[in-house]
């Protein structure tokens, strides 16, 4: 060991994901130990093998090994805790905090904090004017007594309660942020985000019915999963990826939830729709010429209500005209199949002349009504180029061979791409 160069040796410290491993090399080691200040980042885990006797975590044997850790490095850019089971540590208060931030806050540049049962978002502010990333998650935190963190570019708050009324104080100490994640944050009674400078932006919330209002105007990718439907405004003239993931909103019953505004999407390229009834949620949206990418889920597993979402081809069609790459997952599928009537389909007129690839993840439940769809989409797309289908793997046997074959030699000229998937 002592024969290996140093570059290779901090090489190999720096490629472990729990910094106890590095401790445990120190003392193993001179080779190791000697190099180790020059490690720039730690990233310690607090987990079962913490634990003593009695099962609880040791927090002042795990707050002794990072302090020891972090006081001899000589430059720290990032620094990552995380506490498995905060629920059974003892109280990391914020002495600790104090004892080690201060002294690494001028050159860290990324800070995660997952578990830590106190507000420190007050401290961050104070000390880590560098900052570019910061992720908190699991606990208590508030926006208030916070210094404004004109650098920081990139902010996670996952599955904690936000003290706050609104987010105006939160938009205005964040003014530069690019890239924000905010999942199952609680605690907030008027959800505003307005960032003029935000780029990314995931919301996700699983329990609030709040309306949603977002005003971004360099707004470039949006993902917002609502389960429980609620109003949501949207002002992101730039917007070119966006996946919207909400629950059924035509049988919400709050009187005024279940509505999408928004500015004209002039520049949505993929959009991701997913719903309880993606049919239903269609409807929500103006006709956008920009989309060329669309994919369609649908959470409804019950083959018997697939029918109430009223999805049809020509309906997607006609909200999005100029789609030339469609994806439909095996709930949508099943929606299209439950909504067709053989003896009347609509015929297109061209309008899907501008597909050239599709890709159906099929349920197959009856071959020969999956071929009769399956027939009707790809003889009215006279553009189409790339057809790929998948197969559920319960049920790839004689039958489902003699499908694909059939598909094959009905449309020669196709590109047939073909595959399984498992149920969920």
């Amino acid at each position: 060991m002592d024969k290996l160069p140093e570059s290779l040796l901090l090489e190999i410290l720096s490629r472990f994901d729990d910094s106890a491993d590095v401790a445990c090399c120190r003392v193993a080691s001179k080779a190791f130990n000697n190099v180790f200040p020059d490690i720039r980042s730690i990233n310690l885990v607090c987990s079962c093998s913490w634990c003593g006797t009695s099962g609880s975590v040791s927090s002042s044997c795990f707050k002794k090994v990072f302090l020891d850790l972090i006081s001899k490095l000589r430059v720290v850019e990032s620094v990552c805790i995380r506490l498995h089971d905060p629920v059974g540590v003892d109280p990391v208060d914020a002495n600790f905090v104090k004892a080690w931030l201060p002294r690494v806050s001028q050159t860290l540049k990324s800070l995660s904090l997952f578990g830590l049962p106190l507000n420190v978002l007050p401290l961050i502010s104070k000390y880590c004017h560098n900052l570019v990333e910061l992720n908190l998650g699991y606990g208590w935190m508030s926006v208030y007594n916070l210094n404004p963190m004109p650098m920081l570019t990139t902010l996670t708050l996952a599955h904690s309660f936000l003290e706050e009324q609104d987010l105006n104080r939160f938009n205005k100490c964040f003014p530069n942020l690019q890239v924000l994640k905010l999942v199952g944050i609680t605690g907030l009674k008027d959800p505003k985000i307005h960032l003029l400078n935000l780029q990314t932006c995931h919301w996700s919330e699983y329990h609030s019915q709040l309306p949603l209002t977002l005003i971004t105007p360099n707004l470039i990718t949006l993902k917002i999963e609502c389960p429980c439907y609620t109003a949501i405004h949207i002002e992101a003239p730039m917007l070119s990826h966006f996946h919207l993931s909400v629950d059924n909103p035509k049988v919400h019953k709050h009187p005024g939830a279940g509505a999408l505004t928004a500015q004209k999407f002039e520049n949505l390229k993929t959009l991701w729709l997913e719903s309880f009834h993606v049919g239903f949620l269609l409807s929500e949206f103006p006709t956008i010429k920009t989309v060329e990418t669309l994919i369609l889920d649908s959470r409804n597993k019950v083959p018997r209500y697939a029918r109430e979402s009223k999805l049809t081809l020509g309906k997607v069609f006609r909200v999005f005209p100029n789609v030339s790459c469609l994806r439909v997952n095996s709930g949508a599928w099943s929606e299209l199949e439950a909504c067709l009537n053989p003896e009347g389909w609509e015929i297109l007129d061209g309008r899907i002349a501008g597909l050239k690839t599709i890709c159906a993840y099929l349920k197959l439940f009856d071959p020969l009504l999956t071929f009769s769809y399956v027939a009707y989409v790809l003889d009215q797309c006279v553009g189409l180029s790339v057809v790929s289908l998948f197969i559920p793997c319960n049920v790839v046997d004689a039958e489902s061979k003699s499908f694909m074959s059939a598909c094959m030699a009905r449309w020669p000229g196709l590109k047939w791409r073909w595959g399984i998937w498992g149920e969920e």
